[in-house]
């Protein structure tokens, strides 16, 4: 008993010692900035001691730690009615307000601050502390160990007692494509995918295997990720199409249609998802069917329930102040980071370029910083309550790569962050109270290309309203972008996706509704009920096909057919009917194998449009057009947009015999749910000093 006693004593000295010195180092913080701010002052007018000075310094350290640690959580959660993106705007101005009230509460009333000078003395102040705090935290590796069981044991509330076999972590990285991840590793970019590979410099054996996988006709993370955590992605033919018995637009990323698309899943595939057994969905489209959600598109539009649960992962993150000050300060330079990027773009007149101004940088910002920290410290917290499998995106490289390309410095650099965000989930992994295995996957890769409208000065919409002899505008307009991390941010900001409700009201009944996914498009006539076919395509606009399918910049067209059922549509009169194209693939050969059973399939869809367009495909070095203002895009076939990822442990079964081929969101989910199989049934021991006494 002695033995205990005394080792409760050494933790609570232990305890007060840290304590003592992060108050000590944010004394001398303070008293350093007195010293170069010349509106914050430790003084009274009539001028102090050096000994006075220290002592209001001290004070009004204490009083502000203080105040950080109570008064802190309470704000956040106060203001989790805020929209999310704006609470971490407003960390400067909260952390600036509890230090002038600090100060004021200060009793011998020597110190003030200017209200802008609050700001920048908080933010200093909170970014030193913690980061003494974690200084002194990894020097104590008992500390450290007994800090993740106590964050553990709260995580898990009073949950039954954690199991003994492997939880499963699934991490997305949006838009990493096999070869981008391969050729990362090999310059070293991310050390840690390198040793799990057993390549990195120390020697290790491998731990991981890693296998490529093929997407859909629709690469994009709607149709992946809906079959990647639903088991379903049936009549999800593009990221954006047009339902006519619906007369509306869906859009994977806008709430409303993700929680629609989500309902037809379930119903289509018979069961709630992926994570339906104590899962974890994190920063995903969809939920997968976990009771725990942060970030999900799926519920942004709920304000209560299941929503009010999603935003709370903003409060388990900013309700800690050095967090919300570390994740402001990142945010700021990386909004500085990309306006200095797009101007050496500029300057140096890169090509292909689009438009990186207006509020990108914020976009940018917001997905490779606000949402990457937030996801990262929800999975940590999953890990450290034991639950039996996670889900989470991570968008960062995909935002870029649409604005930067694919490959290059900025994409590198997103790289660099990513594994360091592996690093760190693995590293708590080992301290979490039940074993973890850790895939990573990505839902699509990314083909490099210039656009379409800078290639030949018009839009798809153009070329479609000129071969249906409508006027064409002298100038071309843009297309919208559809990256997953701008609806996040309207997300967040609890706006509406895109403006309207989605509903479509042509002002002429014969024009054409035209949407772009990519380097995939789609062309729509809403006044008539059911997917026309060629011949009463070609009865209404004669020029229209031909006019699509003998452009230099399209490589093929999918429409149905009275005759066939359904043909591919090439240049020089190519028509070749869908159950002849593995004897003759005609303007498929391109895109290699797979291409016709992708097209195929997307034939069997309710909502396919009238005519589906691929653009041209180069496959000498893998480029394409984008339709939309994209250099990076994804959404249709041709190159590596359609060849993503599948990093998994040796632990569990391979994905696919030997020789066999990974093909579809759909077979990549029923992987998944076979490992989450072979983990239930593992029952490995939890290392000794797992089980602690206090």
């Amino acid at each position: 008993m002695r033995s205990v006693g005394g080792e409760r004593w050494r933790r609570v000295a232990s305890q007060i010692g840290r304590s003592v010195a992060v108050w000590a180092v944010s004394t001398l913080t303070m008293l350093l900035l007195a010293g170069l701010l010349p509106d914050f002052r430790l003084r009274s007018a009539d001028g102090d001691s050096a000994t006075d000075i220290a002592v209001t310094a001290a004070l009004g350290a204490g009083a502000f730690g203080l105040l950080s640690a109570l008064v802190w959580p309470l704000l956040v959660r106060l203001l989790l009615l805020v929209p999310a993106l704006v609470l971490g705007l407003l960390v400067f101005f909260l952390n600036g307000a509890l230090l002038w009230l600090a100060l004021h509460l200060n009793p011998v009333e020597r110190g003030a601050a200017a209200p802008e000078t609050a700001v920048v003395v908080a933010a200093v102040m909170s970014a030193v502390a913690s980061a003494t705090g974690a200084a002194l935290a990894v020097r104590d590796d008992d500390a450290y160990r007994r800090r993740l069981y106590r964050l553990a044991d709260r995580r898990r509330g009073s949950a039954p007692p954690c199991p003994t076999t492997p939880g499963t972590v699934f991490l997305q990285l949006d838009g990493v494509g096999h070869d981008v991840l391969l050729a990362a590793v090999d310059k070293g970019l991310m050390p840690t995918v390198a040793r799990w590979l057993g390549t990195g410099s120390g020697g290790d054996r491998p731990s991981h295997r890693l296998t490529p996988w093929r997407t859909d006709w629709s690469s994009q993370t709607g149709a992946s990720q809906l079959g990647i955590l639903h088991g379903s992605n049936h009549d999800v033919p593009a990221f954006r199409w047009y339902e006519k018995a619906r007369r509306e637009v869906m859009v994977c990323n806008r709430p409303t249609s993700a929680a629609e698309l989500q309902a037809r899943a379930i119903e289509y595939s018979g069961h709630a998802g992926l994570l339906a057994h104590d899962g974890a969905s994190r920063g995903n489209l969809f939920s997968g069917g976990a009771d725990e959600q942060a970030l999900v598109l799926s519920i942004a539009t709920r304000r209560r329930g299941p929503a009010a649960r999603s935003r709370a992962g903003y409060f388990a993150y900013f309700s800690d102040p050095a967090n919300a000050v570390r994740t402001a300060l990142s945010f700021v330079a990386e909004v500085g980071r990309e306006i200095g990027q797009s101007t050496r773009a500029r300057f140096r007149d890169q090509r292909p370029r689009v438009s990186r101004g207006g509020l990108y940088p914020f976009v940018r910002a917001f997905a490779t910083v606000v949402e990457r920290d937030v996801v990262v410290a929800a999975v940590t917290g999953d890990l450290l309550a034991g639950r039996t499998a996670v889900y989470a995106d991570l968008v960062a490289y995909d935002e870029v790569a649409h604005h930067s390309g694919p490959t290059g410095r900025d994409t590198e650099k997103v790289l660099q962050r990513l594994d360091r965000a592996l690093a760190l989930i693995e590293n708590v992994a080992e301290h979490a109270p039940r074993p973890y295995r850790i895939v990573v996957l990505s839902d699509h890769g990314q083909s490099p290309g210039e656009t379409f409208r800078s290639r030949y000065g018009l839009t798809l919409g153009d070329l479609v309203r000129a071969g249906c002899g409508l006027p064409v505008p002298r100038r071309a307009g843009r297309t919208h972008s559809g990256a997953e991390a701008r609806a996040a941010v309207r997300a967040a900001l609890r706006r509406p996706v895109e403006e309207g409700t989605g509903q479509y009201r042509p002002s002429r009944g014969s024009e054409p509704v035209v949407l772009a996914s990519g380097n995939l498009g789609l062309v729509s006539f809403p006044d008539v009920p059911h997917r026309m076919t060629k011949e009463e395509i070609d009865a209404r606009h004669p020029a229209l096909l031909a006019t699509l399918a003998n452009h230099p910049g399209i490589g093929f067209l999918l429409v149905r057919s009275e005759r066939h059922g359904g043909v591919v549509l090439g240049a020089y009169g190519a028509e070749i009917p869908l159950d002849e194209l593995d004897d003759n693939p005609g303007p498929l050969a391109a895109f290699g194998p797979g291409a016709a059973d992708a097209v195929r399939r997307t034939h069997t869809f309710p909502h396919t449009a009238d005519i589906m367009v691929n653009s041209f495909h180069d496959p000498a070095d893998g480029e394409v057009l984008a339709f939309e203002e994209q250099i990076g895009s994804h959404g249709g076939l041709g190159g590596a947009q359609s060849r993503p990822f599948l990093l998994s442990p040796l632990a569990l079964s391979a994905p696919v015999p030997d020789g066999a081929d990974l093909t579809g969101a759909e077979q990549v989910h029923r992987v998944l749910r076979r490992w989450l199989t072979e983990s239930d049934e593992a029952d490995l021991p939890t290392e000794p000093d797992r089980e602690r006494a206090a």
